[in-house]
């Protein structure tokens, strides 16, 4: 069995999100007088930073060679848990804070407290702390038990 505690405590979307500001804020930069974006744009050096994903529980499921994980989310003011995938569905619901989900595929989409949400199988998204507090987010995957319960890009 994966170690499911392991997985969740990486820090690969950390570096990946970090490098996707970089690259958006020099973009940017370039557009604007020099020094002038810097001073009115600070870039987060990791916007992932102080994200965290407890464990609550994991059961297998009755479809063989799958199972049930549930976590809590926890993503800080002006956070984002950085561009990732599940090898599963997630079907969640904000506990608390406001929530810009931006997938690949599709619009994104403006999650409030109390909204429930669903991100299909292998759906590449980004959850965005658009709000003024700590954002909680209670997810619950059906994964494949084979494979890592997050894979960053």
């Amino acid at each position: 069995m994966i170690n499911r505690r392991l997985l969740l405590r990486t820090t690969g979307g950390a570096a990946a999100g970090a490098l996707g500001a970089a690259a958006l804020s020099s973009t940017a930069a370039a557009a604007e007088p020099a020094g002038h974006f810097a001073a009115h744009h600070p870039v987060d050096p990791d916007p992932t930073a102080g994200v965290t994903r407890t464990l609550l529980q994991e059961h297998p499921s009755p479809a063989q060679g799958w199972e049930a994980v549930q976590t809590l989310v926890q993503i800080p003011r002006h956070k984002e848990s950085g561009r990732h995938s599940h090898p599963g569905i997630e079907v969640g619901y904000i506990i608390r804070g406001d929530v810009l989900m931006e997938f690949d595929d599709r619009p994104p989409l403006r999650l409030r407290t109390g909204d429930p949400f669903f991100i299909p199988n292998g759906a590449i998204h980004n959850a965005r702390n658009v709000g003024t507090v700590t954002t909680m987010m209670l997810s619950t995957y059906v994964v494949d038990e084979t494979k890592p319960l997050v894979t960053t890009y």
